[in-house]
């Protein structure tokens, strides 16, 4: 009885950007099932300013530190909550769920089954509809049992001998199909009127009716499982459950350009597009073209992803999105809403993480090898801050097949780093010998030059490739990534499958390196950008090797984007470096000699890529190729920007089908298959090493 007493309190409350958290007074009323709040203390015999229906609600913590938590009513309306501490916050959240459950079984005891009930969705027209005549007392989860029907009472289903077994499966298979009549009869509903099919309630009703059926079959799963094992005697050693993912065949994800775009001049009529698709199916397929840099100005575009009011008014698609994932499911194949979309393209993300060059190019100026893979861990824990435009979770444009990006940084090279033992006038002097002849008169020029070239090499599985370069230098880097999306709840998982490798042809040394996993979290609320998982970077030649943790914040407690790792020698397993610190702020680097440096990555200065204007871009880079899409999305016109990147997306399923009819195999531009990677077609390590062939001919 003691838990069922009304609560109240002081907790802040999330209302918007603008405003922000703010300290509101709420008070549980246990008996009425209702969470209630008010401006402060003093107004509390006064109206509530809101008021949530407690039946049907779900309470969860957030994984966002231990003192926040959500509200979320059957209503589909939602608080985000915060308390003083994590004590505080289990106790509202210990009380809250305890009011929540028992106000939903009351009242499931007090409505009748379905087959007693007077309505269906069916009769929705009529003037006796509980979508015409809802009464304000008649909360979400009343009106959510249409469709649900009751098991017998008393009947209790036993799982534990196989026999019944066969009849749980069987009442599922009947709830599968109530399942999928309500969701028929949901869609079936008109989009106006008093009870349309994207009504809050019936979009809450679908996902949940789903997300549950999805979460049964799991589990059911999982008893066959342990049923298989008691029979055989244990299961094999090893062996691990896991939730189940859509089957997909090799040949299907294997297959180039489905669920993306290519569009070629697509400000030409479709009747001329169609034509030029068909009578020349391999029109896309260009050589490789060289890129002036001195064609390329410094970038002024800022996009800044700070706008979070489209996720708020957009609930209802995000609603409708989930009640049709499952969970694990692979969403390469899934079409996200246009309004979570990034202003650029996943290969200008790439080029965003080179936002650093004179770190990137300071490496090859380390005067030993465990200097210099100091300074290559530096510069990639500096990286990913830059990649993100700003904390929110929004998503690149998936690249289209064949979509490239190029850019270019001037550094000054009084700006790089060097080290004391190195002789810069030296290093100028060598680079003379291994230049080629147009490359000469830049030798002289106060800055280096860094080049980035990305290209979307394939489509299914989604596989991007970019190369960097510094010429001067004699160091570049070659990378794909396959970017593979997971459903995980509440959150979505990105894996980044691929490897990278940095060339430094001065020291003859090569670095390997992986990258790490991407997190949207919250994305029902407030979506934001987390990393994780482990990465390694290893020198084979110098036999130097890191490793890098970037840890998930744990459900209590802990520390967002935190990042920790060492440097080591492994021939004498000797520790030379360790760090510590956030990815997205401040990093602190610890050697062997006891020294200590702190990296404020808020501070760092940025380096401007340089891009070429759009009139001299291609059809399919990715700024011209996107352009109607940006432009949309930076006036806030969601509906032309989808209708646009529809028209690209449709345009690239045309071209697979074609390409499918006619047997034609796709063509890269820049980037050549190797085994299970791709590598640049034209990289720094072969052209200089042809120049050095030649040059010893010569001489």
């Amino acid at each position: 009885s003691d838990h069922m007493e009304n609560i109240y309190g002081y907790l802040m409350k999330y209302t918007n950007l603008v405003t922000g958290w703010q300290y509101r007074f709420f008070v549980l009323n246990n008996e009425a099932g209702l969470l209630e709040y008010f401006v402060n203390e003093q107004s509390r015999h006064l109206k509530p300013r809101g008021t949530l229906q407690l039946a049907g609600a779900v309470i969860s913590p957030s994984d966002e530190d231990s003192h926040t938590f959500t509200v979320n009513a059957a209503s589909g309306e939602q608080y985000k909550l915060r308390a003083t501490d994590a004590k505080e916050r289990q106790h509202w959240v210990s009380r809250l769920q305890i009011c929540t459950q028992h106000h939903t079984e009351a009242i499931g005891k007090n409505n009748p089954p379905l087959k007693s009930r007077s309505f269906s969705l069916a009769s929705q027209g009529s003037a006796n509809s509980p979508g015409v005549q809802r009464r304000p007392s008649q909360n979400a989860v009343s009106f959510f049992s249409v469709g649900h029907h009751r098991l017998p009472t008393g009947k209790r289903v036993p799982i534990t001998q196989p026999d019944h077994l066969v009849d749980v499966r069987e009442m599922m298979s009947q709830a599968e199909g109530q399942q999928r009549e309500l969701i028929r009869s949901i869609e079936c509903l008109p989009v106006s009127g008093h009870l349309t099919s994207l009504d809050q309630d019936l979009l809450m009703l679908k996902a949940t009716s789903m997300a549950t059926m999805n979460c049964l079959n799991d589990c059911f799963h999982i008893l066959q499982l342990q049923h298989a094992s008691q029979q055989k005697g244990s299961l094999p050693s090893g062996t691990t459950i896991s939730w189940l993912e859509p089957k997909i065949s090799l040949t299907n994800h294997f297959k180039n350009g489905a669920a993306q775009n290519f569009p070629a001049e697509i400000n030409k009529p479709a009747s001329v597009r169609e034509e030029q698709s068909i009578a020349e199916p391999c029109q896309l397929t260009r050589e490789p073209e060289e890129i002036n840099s001195d064609e390329e100005l410094e970038d002024i575009c800022d996009d800044k992803e700070d706008d979070l009011g489209a996720v708020e008014e957009q609930r209802s698609v995000i609603l409708h999105l989930l009640s049709q994932l499952k969970l694990g499911m692979d969403l390469t194949r899934v079409v996200l809403p246009t309004f979570i979309l990034e202003k650029r393209s996943l290969l200008e993300m790439y080029a965003d993480f080179m936002s650093h060059p004179d770190l990137f190019i300071a490496i090859t100026n380390g005067s030993t090898p465990e200097e210099r893979m100091i300074r290559f861990v530096e510069y990639y824990l500096t990286s990913f801050h830059e990649g993100r435009k700003g904390a929110i979770a929004k998503k690149p444009y998936n690249p289209i097949i064949g979509e490239t990006f190029h850019c270019s940084w001037r550094m000054p090279k009084r700006d790089v780093a060097t080290d004391a033992g190195s002789n810069l006038s030296a290093h100028s002097s060598s680079e003379q010998v291994t230049l080629s002849k147009d490359m000469e008169g830049q030798a002289e020029l106060d800055y280096y030059t860094v080049k980035f070239v990305a290209e979307q090499v394939s489509h299914h599985p989604p596989v991007s490739g970019f190369y960097a370069e510094c010429v001067e230098r004699k160091m570049c880097v070659n990378a794909h990534v396959w970017t593979k999306s997971k459903f995980l709840g509440m959150s979505i998982g990105v894996t980044m499958i691929g490897e990278g490798l940095l060339s430094l042809l001065e020291h003859g040394e090569e670095y390997t390196f992986s990258l790490p996993c991407a997190y949207a979290r919250s994305i029902l609320t407030v979506p934001w950008v987390e990393l994780g998982g482990k990465v390694n970077i290893n020198c084979a030649k110098t036999g130097y090797s890191a490793s890098i943790n970037f840890h998930t914040k744990p459900f209590y407690g802990g520390k967002l984007h935190r990042v920790t790792g060492e440097v080591k020698q492994n021939m004498t397993n000797t520790v030379v470096c360790r760090v510590q610190g956030e990815w997205n702020s401040m990093l602190e680097f610890t050697y062997s000699n006891g020294e200590t440096k702190c990296v404020d990555l808020t501070k760092l200065s940025v380096t401007r890529k340089r891009v070429r204007p759009l009139e001299k871009q291609g059809p399919f880079e990715s700024r011209k190729l996107w352009q109607r899409v940006t432009e949309s999305l930076r006036d806030g016109d969601i509906d032309k920007a989808t209708e646009h990147k529809r028209a690209l997306e449709e345009r690239q399923r045309n071209e697979e089908r074609l390409r499918a009819e006619t047997e034609t195999p796709w063509c890269t531009k820049y980037f050549l298959k190797e085994g299970d990677g791709w590598v640049y077609h034209k990289p720094l390590w072969k052209t200089t090493s042809a120049v050095q062939t030649q040059q010893t001919d010569t001489n």
